[in-house]
């Protein structure tokens, strides 16, 4: 699926044949809060029956007192309505009070089923979904089936209750006019259900372009450098606007069915009061009603305006808590495609040599008819490290994901000691493998956290000694040292900074197999040279596995394999493989310059309220 294209394995607007189903399937996250919504449905009726009984009331009080001019009973009847009316305030704040409680209790337990899913997913799955419409599922659909939960469901229940006893206690008092009121539920329904069925459309379009919207503000934000050094501001302000005008345009659209819509359900009871009033007007002067029945009549048949026109805004949150529903159960439906096995196993890192071996690995990212990777045979020995060079394209990258299973072998297999990783625990063998990407993502946290992400009970010497070992000192220079707190994605310090805070990240778990890919190309040349020298140290006791580029960092390795079309079609140290393989001196001849670092950044914004900083460069 492409990015921008609203995410989810369903097409864009498409709707299921039971709008209601993924609605459905939540009601687990309702479950622990019955007793509660049970307190609050009898908090509501009973409110409402306070509510029901005023009307008759007032008929007992016209018919009674009214008529015989009798004060007492008069006052009694009054005092008894009075009672009746703050009984129904009261219940009416309990009712309110508990409603919000139990709905962002819901909220909070789908929400954080939510964000762990997403961490079981793969790297793959993430590939595919643009963050945008990860992000909307998570925050405002959420905050749409919080509204529905905590507002719409009470309320639909409540106002079917409503509706029903009041139609009976209007048949006791007169059957025909009774009957006539029960009858304008015939129109109600046909309205209902028209404007339901083209409302949950017009909710699913809106809610996936906020998707879209969200997901080019977040791509613009993180991309502002490049938008900037390019002038490309007008061009995606010009974007922006196209799409939030196609949001405008799908909201005016949802408004104005739901404003047709309540006009329509507004004048059906309008118009049966009208049909009521002649009629019970008639009756009256009949002596066929009279004049405390006519008013408890009308009284009760006003306290059905607010039910029905309610009606259109339940139907509107219930449609767009169906497709909030539904783009939330498109994610919880995505199966991760990397899990452990039944009897899969954990391996202490003490009982790790470190021996890697791919046996007939091949590797095709999903959707791709052309495999990245195939037929790949190759060792690693325990204590070695193997450098990968290849042409771009040629799959290294690829390779390295491999070992901390990021992506999942399409045929062969990886063994670690002989123990295939799929034999692993993700989790045992992610404390065992150490990661540095050419590409390193620093989270919006403290340096400190940043470093110890891997290892939560890292010591301050640790976390010193593997800081030197990246030459990366400069974080003590940080306004707030190790607790300055880091800018989105790190973008504050300069690609040869975060390269050696990942670096140092990588290799302070004292990883058994260590995978660096190429992660030194942003460093100077004096750097990478000091880089290098400690990283000589510690290579001396670890399996590696090593993407680079350049023939100073090939050093490092006892041994290198040349990686074409997905294969490895050499293998040797460096010297026998430029002196016996054409290929491998090409491409080493063909590598560019060495790139200059940015001076190290210095200034921030004071400190966070735990103390730490965000730094600007």
């Amino acid at each position: 699926m492409a990015a921008g294209s609203g995410g989810g394995p369903a097409d864009r607007g498409e709707i299921r044949r039971h709008p209601l189903r993924n609605l459905w399937r939540l009601r687990r996250y309702l479950r622990p809060h019955l007793a509660e919504f049970g307190w609050l449905m009898l908090a509501g009726l009973t409110s409402t029956a306070a509510g029901l009984a005023v009307p008759l009331v007032a008929q007992r009080v016209v018919d009674g007192p009214v008529a015989r001019r009798d004060l007492t009973g008069l006052f009694l009847l009054a005092g008894l309505a009075l009672l009746l009316g703050l009984a129904e305030a009261v219940l009416i704040f309990i009712r309110r009070w508990m409603q919000s409680s139990s709905s962002v209790a819901m909220e909070a337990a789908i929400r954080t089923d939510v964000y762990a899913h997403l961490q079981r997913l793969s790297a793959g799955f993430h590939d595919r979904w643009p963050s945008g419409q990860l992000l909307s599922r998570i925050t405002s659909d959420l905050s749409v089936l919080r509204r529905f939960l905590s507002f719409g469901l009470f309320f639909l229940i409540l106002n079917l209750v409503t509706y029903l006893a009041v139609v009976v206690l209007l048949i006791r008092l007169h059957p025909a006019l009774g009957l006539l009121v029960a009858a304008s539920a015939v129109p109600l329904f046909l309205i209902a259900r028209r404007f339901g069925r083209h409302y949950h459309v017009a909710s699913r379009r809106m809610q996936d372009q906020q998707g879209d919207v969200a997901t080019l503000v977040e791509e613009t934000a993180q991309g502002l450098r490049t938008m900037k050094a390019y002038g490309r501001g007008p061009q995606l302000a010009a974007r922006f606007a196209a799409d939030t005008e196609a949001l405008h345009d799908i909201g005016i659209g949802k408004g104005r069915l739901l404003a047709r819509t309540s006009a329509l359900l507004g004048l059906v009871p309008n118009l049966t009061l009208g049909v009521v009033l002649v009629a019970g007007a008639a009756a009256v002067a009949d002596g066929r009603l009279t004049i405390g029945q006519l008013i408890a009549f009308v009284s009760l048949q006003l306290m059905l305006i607010w039910p029905v026109q309610s009606l259109g805004w339940i139907i509107a949150n219930g449609q767009e808590a169906a497709t909030a529903a539904d783009r939330i159960q498109d994610v919880l439906d995505s199966r991760p495609a990397i899990v452990d096995r039944p009897v899969a196993i954990a391996l202490a890192r003490s009982a790790v040599r470190g021996r890697l071996r791919f046996e007939g690995v091949g590797f095709r990212y999903p959707g791709n008819a052309l495999p990245v990777l195939r037929g790949l045979d190759l060792t690693v020995e325990p204590g070695e490290t193997l450098a990968v060079v290849g042409a771009t394209g040629s799959g290294k990258s690829t390779l390295l994901s491999l070992v901390p299973r990021l992506h999942e072998v399409s045929t062969g297999r990886i063994t670690l000691d002989g123990h295939d990783l799929r034999d692993l625990r993700l989790a045992s063998l992610r404390g065992l493998v150490g990661f540095a990407f050419e590409e390193p993502t620093l989270f919006s946290m403290s340096v400190w956290e940043n470093l110890t992400l891997g290892r939560s009970d890292a010591s301050e010497d640790e976390v010193r000694a593997a800081l030197a070992l990246a030459q990366a000192e400069f974080a003590y220079d940080l306004p707030w040292g190790l607790r300055t707190r880091l800018g989105e994605q790190g973008l504050s310090l300069s690609g040869g900074q975060r390269q050696r805070l990942a670096l140092a990240r990588a290799v302070l778990i004292r990883p058994a197999v260590l995978v660096l890919d190429d992660p030194l190309s942003a460093l100077d040349v004096h750097t990478e040279a000091l880089v290098e020298e400690a990283l000589k140290r510690v290579l001396r006791n670890t399996t590696a596995l090593l993407v680079v580029h350049r023939p100073s960092t090939i050093a490092l390795a006892d041994r290198v394999a040349l990686l074409e079309h997905g294969r490895i079609t050499a293998v040797g140290t460096h010297t026998e493989l430029l002196a016996t393989v054409p290929a491998y001196r090409g491409l080493l001849s063909a590598e560019p310059a060495e790139p200059a670092e940015p001076p190290i950044a210095r200034s921030g914004t004071g400190p966070t309220s735990d103390g730490s900083s965000l730094v600007r460069s």
